[in-house]
């Protein structure tokens, strides 16, 4: 398993923090890893601001993580993107699905699915991930679809998956990965009924729009990848590669979370620790990637 950025001036990654919290040690970590990557490769790194949660997103906590990103010397390439500036992409991206009846309007609630879910998640699937929704409850190839209009874009639009179809990729630090769509995950939300993207068709387009050539993030967002390298076959889009970091533990063996407030880079902060002291933890299961 390699970790061994090639260096190259084309290499564009990117960080993208959600403000729905502030930023932790885990966080950093990986946003560390990310920047060390780009720096190796003599690439350029960009800053996303995934701030399409409207409910939770909040602008002070756009502000902490832009300061935290700064404290520890993470230094991106200007211009920062808003995804709430972006759904105009966003909305191309749904039509062309729409067009190629890949999507479909789904009025099944929340509770549906709960009540649909006795077993298990098959394929040993994360607890927080999107459930398997059930085949049986999508419409017949070929039926006819709403419209994209007002009324439409109102509507939750789910991505219909190849059933039997192994999606592939080798992971940069988690190795090779694998998944059988239908099997370990099924049809998903592209698109929410208060008008925007889900996370996996707003990060597609957003990674293929703006050039981004190694996506780092957290190993939880592994099974997130194979939606998205569905989406970015259909979009005809260039698939980048991906290195998915291990997370950060507390001391219970649980991932470290946004409610860890005594780990927040601003509570360290506000006690004294230097952004040296906070990367020196990183070293020795974060390490660098060094030149071939």
């Amino acid at each position: 398993m390699s970790s061994v950025v090639n260096p190259s001036a084309s290499y564009a990654g990117r960080l993208a923090p959600s403000p729905t919290g502030h930023l932790h040690l885990g966080h950093a970590r990986t946003f560390w890893i990310a920047a060390e990557r780009a720096r190796t490769a003599g690439g350029r790194l960009l800053l996303r601001i995934d701030d399409l949660d409207t409910a939770r997103c909040r602008p002070d906590y756009t502000a902490a993580a832009l300061e935290d990103l700064a404290w520890l010397g993470l230094v991106t390439e200007p211009p920062v993107h808003f995804q709430s500036a972006r759904l105009t992409h966003y909305r191309a991206a749904l039509a062309r699905l729409h067009a190629a009846h890949l999507v479909y309007p789904c009025h099944r609630s929340r509770r549906d699915l709960a009540g649909a879910l006795s077993a298990p998640h098959e394929g040993n699937a994360p607890a927080d991930d999107e459930p398997l929704y059930p085949p049986e409850w999508r419409p017949a190839p070929g039926t006819p679809l709403p419209a994209l209009d007002d009324a439409g874009l109102a509507l939750n639009w789910r991505c219909r998956v190849p059933d039997g179809e192994t999606i592939a990729f080798n992971d940069a630090l988690a190795g090779p990965q694998s998944a059988v769509a239908g099997r370990d995950f099924g049809d998903f939300l592209v698109w929410r009924k208060d008008g925007m993207p889900s996370y996996q068709l707003a990060c597609a387009v957003d990674d293929a729009a703006l050039g981004i050539t190694e996506v780092v993030r957290g190993a939880d967002l592994i099974r997130s990848t194979f939606r998205q390298l569905l989406l970015l076959r259909t979009l005809s889009a260039t698939v980048p590669s991906y290195a998915h970091a291990p997370l950060m533990l507390d001391e219970h063996g649980n991932r470290l979370a946004k409610r860890h407030d005594s780990l927040a880079l601003r509570t360290l902060r506000a006690a004294g620790v230097t952004p040296a002291a906070v990367l020196a933890r990183f070293a020795p299961t974060g390490s660098p990637p060094t030149k071939p």
